[in-house]
């Protein structure tokens, strides 16, 4: 039985046409000051700490505590901006960049999955640190 391409031709179409680039967030661009030198791949036992969208190509996951990625993806993906459900594809307990993909749990991505393009490792402690700061330097809001 042969299968029609159109609905998914379709699709990845009306997905590309639905999102134009942004420009870098101030949390983006904290992550990506705090992020080292790409590295092929990652550790990755099928769980995940947690994880934060930083808009629709780029997200940090924390896979223990003390060990976060930001990952990069080779485009947009669409719903990654307030999906509560990610996961992650790997291979033999390791994720890797230009091959492996985040899916998206949202009827919104149509089930196209999002290629992982770099994977950086981030210093969480200076995150931390950084986030801290950003909270103590932020007046309160007014009464008035």
């Amino acid at each position: 039985m042969k299968r029609s391409t159109l609905p998914l031709a379709l699709a990845a179409l009306l997905a590309a046409c639905a999102t134009t680039p942004r420009p870098p967030s101030a949390q983006l661009a904290m992550y990506r000051a705090h992020a080292g030198a790409s590295v092929p791949s990652f550790r990755y036992l099928g769980r995940l700490d947690s994880w934060e969208s930083l808009g629709d190509r780029t997200i940090a996951v924390w896979t223990r505590p003390h060990e976060a990625w930001l990952l990069e993806l080779s485009g947009p993906c669409n719903g990654l901006d307030y999906t509560p459900v990610i996961g992650l594809t790997s291979q033999v307990g390791q994720v890797s960049a230009g091959f492996d993909k985040v899916l998206v749990r949202d009827p919104a991505n149509f089930g196209i999955p999002c290629l992982i393009q770099t994977i950086r490792p981030l210093d969480v402690g200076a995150i931390k640190v950084d986030e801290q700061q950003r909270r103590h330097a932020t007046p309160p809001p007014s009464d008035h």
